[in-house]
């Protein structure tokens, strides 16, 4: 297939509906068992700060405009489906991660069916492998479980792009029009689609794409009217629109979109393989330069505005690169296919529970299923012996405490915020009027991280805002409470310090998220977080405070790595049972 071929030369092979109703409903199997034991995990920053509140105020009241948060310009499709799924089925964090998986499944299906058509021209079956590979990479795995909005905008940018290529032009603009009433970038694919049919002086159907581009309109206007400003506030215009122009952090963030989407997670090897091949004339028909122009034009303007930089902008085009990396491959020899395929694989796999050496966002994989851990854990140590202290922390734990609908506490507590757990920010705090602190790890910083050097740091600090937070042995200079509790899990830590004057009294905990969080805890055998016990005085030593107060006659928690390893033996000589397999019981 040349770069002149059209639609009209290509053989119609059409597809049973059942066809697609069996793949969808595999694809939605494996990611329910696979996700299982994250379903009542709480809700996590992102989700917490805007997402979640603004469907509950679109429950609530019918709001398109967020009214309990920020609004900003993101469109309202997503928070509309969130509010709808809720009416049917009630509010829960359960509910919530269900119908994300659900919108997941139709991603990895669109995905399958948009690597069919790509690679039609090339021998083999390497749909298959571009779905799976997709399917293992840290940031779906992570992404498609949480109310964000990028793994749908993956969902209908793929179904767009098939759409186009298969020259249904209408449905194509359709699904664009969805697209951009999911998220505001997703405007790139009807701009390319209408360019490309402009150059083939398509000019009727190419008008077909301004559709979009008035549905994205309308919600502006609409926006505008409610806030008076065309991105709901100034800050969010500012952060995402004038503050990533600068020339230093431009350079900066087209480094880490190249990384990411050529290099990490072993995709060097693709990357090799699909220059290679394209050297040789492969990959260069009219589909693919489709795909390869809305990779490229939705790569740039998620580098050109939006400051935080975060990986998951790019999901929306990640079936692209996965469907040219297997395409590629299977023009290898069949030892070098499955060579390279077997490491994309098992690399991908590991970059859900191996962490980079260097700060990245959590929810780029299972580390933020670490992250919610600790702060569950935390929320609910305090909701059990401390329920009526006041408590000062920083977000998004701050956040957390305060909004019982989140998951995490069953009743609001009384909160001081500090900004970060800096030196500085710990050193001017106020400790008057509290009677417990709360310091934690709010970003990776491993041992032998790269932020550990000056330049680095420098350079993160410069274009990033970042600025290094004090460690649990740095944090414990500054606060003067003594430490009663450390939690630890896979490199991340949380210490609870307490004053001798603090209210303590024991209640019976159940979250909103999780109303039988105790129960579901013991029955899965799934270790929350590793407690580390610094008695305080007035305490009983030979009781870990998380187990206890002096006085408790509680069943130490101490004792459970040994229930766990011992129970782990037993599974291991009569056989394990299916909830051994899943993610979180394997970390």
């Amino acid at each position: 297939m040349t770069a002149g071929d059209t639609q009209a030369t290509r053989p119609d092979r059409r597809i049973r509906v059942s066809t697609y109703v069996i793949f969808l409903a595999f694809f939605a199997l494996l990611l329910f068992i696979t996700h299982l034991s994250f379903l009542r995990l709480p809700y996590f920053w992102d989700e917490a700060a805007q997402f979640v509140p603004w469907a509950l105020d679109f429950y609530h009241s019918g709001s398109l405009v967020a009214t309990s948060v920020k609004p900003n310009i993101h469109p309202p499709l997503v928070i509309v489906y969130l509010a709808g799924v809720w009416k049917l089925v009630g509010f829960s964090t359960v509910a919530t991660r269900s119908a994300m998986l659900l919108i997941s499944a139709f991603g990895l299906l669109a995905a399958f069916l948009l690597a069919i058509e790509l690679s039609q021209d090339v021998r083999g079956m390497p749909a298959f492998l571009a779905v799976v590979l997709l399917f293992v990479s840290p940031l779906f795995f992570a992404q498609s479980m949480l109310a964000q909005l990028d793994a749908p905008a993956m969902l209908l940018t793929a179904l767009a792009l098939l759409c186009f290529l298969q020259d249904r032009v209408r449905l194509s603009a359709l699904a664009c029009v969805a697209l951009v009433l999911t998220k505001e970038t997703g405007v790139v694919a009807p701009l390319v689609f209408g360019y490309l049919l402009a150059r083939e002086r398509r000019w009727g159907e190419a008008g077909y794409f301004l559709a979009p581009l008035a549905a994205l309109a309308a919600w502006i206007v609409s926006l505008y009217s409610v806030t008076g400003s065309w991105a709901g506030n100034a800050g969010f215009a500012h952060y995402n629109l004038s503050y990533p122009l600068e020339p230093s952090h431009i350079a900066l963030a087209v480094g880490r979109r190249l990384y990411f989407l050529f290099v990490a997670d072993f995709r060097w090897i693709g990357t090799i393989a699909v220059v290679t091949v394209w050297r040789h004339g492969h990959l260069r028909s009219r589909a693919w330069q489709a795909a390869f122009l809305l990779l490229a034009a939705q790569a740039a303007v998620v580098t050109l505005f939006g400051g935080a930089v975060l990986e998951r902008y790019l999901l929306p085009v990640m079936p692209v690169v996965f469907a040219a990396i297997a395409a590629a491959l299977s023009l290898f020899r069949v030892r070098q296919r499955v060579a390279a395929s077997l490491i994309l694989l098992a690399a991908s796999a590991a970059g859900n529970l191996i962490n980079p050496p260097y700060p990245f966002p959590f929810e780029n994989n299972l580390a933020f299923t670490d992250f919610l851990t600790l702060q569950s854990d935390a929320a609910e140590y305090l909701s059990h012996w401390y329920p009526r202290a006041t408590v000062t922390t920083a977000w998004p734990l701050t956040m957390e405490l305060r909004h019982p609908e989140l998951g995490f506490v069953p009743r609001r507590f009384d909160v001081k915020a500090i900004p970060n757990f800096t030196p500085v920010a710990l050193d001017a705090a106020n400790w008057k009027n509290t009677s417990v602190v709360v310091v934690f790890a709010r970003y990776w910083d491993p041992p032998h991280s790269f932020m550990r050097l000056e330049p680095v740091r420098w350079l993160w600090g410069r274009f990033y805002g970042f600025a290094r937070e004090a460690g649990p042995e740095e944090a414990r200079g500054f606060v003067p409470f003594a430490l009663e509790q450390r939690l630890q899990r896979r490199g991340l830590w949380l210490d609870i310090y307490v004053s001798p004057q603090a209210p303590r009294g024991p209640m019976q905990v159940q979250t909103a998220a999780a109303p039988e969080a105790g129960e579901w805890r013991r029955t899965t055998g799934i270790p929350r977080a590793e407690s580390f016990y610094a008695p305080r005085p007035g305490m009983d030593s030979r009781v870990p405070a998380w187990a206890a107060p002096a006085g408790s006659t509680e069943t130490p928690r101490c004792v459970r790595p040994v229930r766990l390893a011992t129970a782990a033996a037993a599974r291991w000589l009569t056989g394990p049972d299916p909830e051994w397999k899943l993610p979180e019981t394997r970390r």
